[in-house]
């Protein structure tokens, strides 16, 4: 009895040493239907913000979604020294997807009292409040919503502009994912918010 219980720890250890050595793997998510899911996340952004009014700025909304590995680092003991880079290696097959637009014409009175709205819609819909800041320089609404594995910001500047952003935990995709001609994978179109789509 004693020794199978020492070998059972023995074993226990092993296991808890591989793991902390590997890392957490990262989960498995598709990107293009994390790409569709930050855009029904960044309309109803859009849509709690009740801004009719405001216009889409063409000029900083035509990128659309992107896969990067940018901050998805390799995890695990075995990669410490990584930290010490001013640039550490990302993790291989990994990505996060961001998706991004911009209104026109909301200046900062206006963007206060959507931003207001919007916090209080969202939370009765069960979002959360990441972060709330309403300075003299910084106005900024993060919210996650249920499930919590993404965040919308929403971020106002200068010149009545005021930016819509998705961003997806860092996540591996499956074999067989299709990339596009930098290597990247292939996301959805995105559509956000659909009334000031032409």
């Amino acid at each position: 009895m004693g020794v199978a219980a020492a070998m059972a720890g023995i074993v226990g250890a092993g296991l808890w040493f591989e793991g902390v050595w590997a890392g957490e793997p990262y989960p498995v998510a598709d990107p293009a239907a994390t790409s569709r899911s930050l855009d029904e996340r960044t309309q109803t952004v859009y849509d709690a913000l009740a801004l009719p009014d405001a216009r889409l700025d063409t000029e900083r909304s035509g990128v659309g979604a992107e896969a990067e590995g940018y901050g998805c680092n390799r995890r695990g003991v075995r990669h410490w020294a990584d930290g010490f880079s001013g640039s550490p290696p990302s993790e291989p097959g990994v990505v996060n997807v961001s998706y991004d637009w911009t209104l026109r014409g909301v200046p900062r009175a206006r963007a206060v009292a959507a931003l207001k709205h919007a916090k209080k819609e969202l939370t009765r819909e069960g979002w959360k409040v990441a972060s709330h800041d309403n300075d003299r320089f910084w106005l900024r609404l993060k919210m996650v919503p249920p499930g919590g594995d993404a965040s919308v910001s929403v971020t106002s500047y200068p010149a009545g502009r005021l930016e819509i952003a998705g961003y997806a935990d860092c996540a591996r995709y499956p074999e067989g994912t299709p990339l596009d001609e930098w290597g990247d994978p292939e996301l959805a179109e995105m559509r956000a918010p659909v009334q000031l789509r032409d």
